[in-house]
């Protein structure tokens, strides 16, 4: 596996012997100084090009970054989506090399960088050719940091996670696992996520990120709190998910009423106390019955 110097080397003496490329900067996990490397870290590099079209047509250039084990190309992607994109602007190649690195590698024009580069404070300039590169401080992540909820905010992530369980609840008794685990995995993990980075960013004054999907939560939570995290997760057994769903709420409880302290917020304990009543009385709801309560 080649070294970091090497990778760097690479991508930077690329960029010097050819005239089309005008500057690179890097952003990303490599930038940023509170992250920890590691050999699965990629290299997030744009390549500020007088245009992208030559870039797009010929694909073989990739192979000057190494053998490559696959790619992918965002931009076309979406475009089969129909997501509007425009080439011409920005385009990109995501690379997965044959030892094991992985370059996301973007192209872009001198316009489309000047009406983005400052808005990513994990930027890192790498090559000026042409002094084109705006002014900027040294990369931090701040804007990545924990943001603290106004009231609404936490009552409405308090409402949805409860709200939604019942979801969770009717599906199970449907016999519907696609639909229970969409529910379970996506809409009502968001909302503890959001509560859990939330009670991670009291516990820093609100100075610290917990990366894309909580990455760093094993690290950020009290071993107790991570214990009934991990508990969250179940397979496609119904009985597993229901145990999962209880300690959900048994932990987004515990969070919510520390944040409410912490903020000075009232925690809504009416909406938990009535959904926990109606998912004790589903979870042993005969699959023949004819009403919810008796």
């Amino acid at each position: 596996m080649r070294s970091e110097q090497e990778m760097m080397d690479l991508i930077i003496n690329i960029a010097n012997e050819d005239e089309r490329i005008r500057a690179v900067y890097m952003n990303g996990s490599r930038t940023n100084p509170n992250v920890s490397k590691d050999i699965f870290q990629d290299y997030d590099i744009v390549y500020v090009v007088k245009e992208t079209k030559p870039f797009i047509e010929d694909k073989d250039w990739l192979n000057n970054f190494g053998d490559i084990l696959i790619l992918q190309e965002p931009e076309k992607n979406s475009q089969n989506f129909g997501v509007l994109t425009e080439f011409e602007q920005s385009y990109g190649y995501l690379m997965l090399f044959k030892d094991g690195n992985r370059i996301d590698l973007h192209f872009e024009t001198k316009e489309h960088m000047l009406g983005h580069y400052i808005n990513d404070k994990l930027t890192l300039p790498l090559l000026d050719k042409d002094n084109s590169l705006p002014t900027i401080q040294e990369p931090t992540d701040v804007d990545y940091h924990v943001k603290k909820p106004t009231e609404t905010m936490y009552l409405s992530c308090c409402n949805d996670f409860w709200w939604c369980q019942q979801n969770v609840a009717k599906s199970i008794w449907r016999d519907e696992l696609p639909y229970a685990k969409f529910m379970m995995d996506c809409v009502i993990r968001n909302n503890l996520n959001r509560m859990v980075s939330w009670w991670i960013g009291t516990d820093n004054n609100f100075q610290v990120s917990t990366g894309k999907v909580g990455n760093y939560y094993k690290k950020q939570l009290p071993e107790s709190y991570w214990n009934l995290y991990i508990a969250t997760y179940s397979d496609g057994s119904y009985e597993n998910m229901w145990d999962s769903l209880f300690i959900a709420g048994e932990l987004f409880r515990m969070i919510a009423n520390d944040i409410a302290t912490y903020l000075s917020f009232s925690y809504p304990e009416h909406e938990d106390e009535a959904m926990s009543v109606y998912l004790r009385q589903v979870r042993y709801l005969p699959s023949n019955a004819k009403q919810i309560f008796t």
